[in-house]
């Protein structure tokens, strides 16, 4: 492979790679939702509703109902 098609691999951190307001989710290797990052300040705020589509979209999971997300994420 010539070196201007290689894919470097960077390697950063997690907190290097997200904002202060920024939303992460955690994923295990086969796409199991683990976890999400919600930011400082805003655990008890909705969260977003882009993201909530999101996480109703492929894990049929919803943030924002009131019971919770019906399980616990690590």
């Amino acid at each position: 492979m010539s070196k201007s098609r290689e894919i470097k691999k960077l390697s950063t951190t997690f907190d290097d790679s997200i904002g202060d307001d920024d939303f992460g989710l955690i994923l295990s290797k086969e796409g199991e939702l683990k976890g999400i990052w919600i930011p400082t300040g805003q655990e008890d705020s909705l969260v977003p509703v882009e993201i909530s589509a999101v996480l109703m979209k492929y894990w049929g999971v919803d943030p924002n109902a009131p019971d919770g997300m019906g399980e616990t994420l690590h």
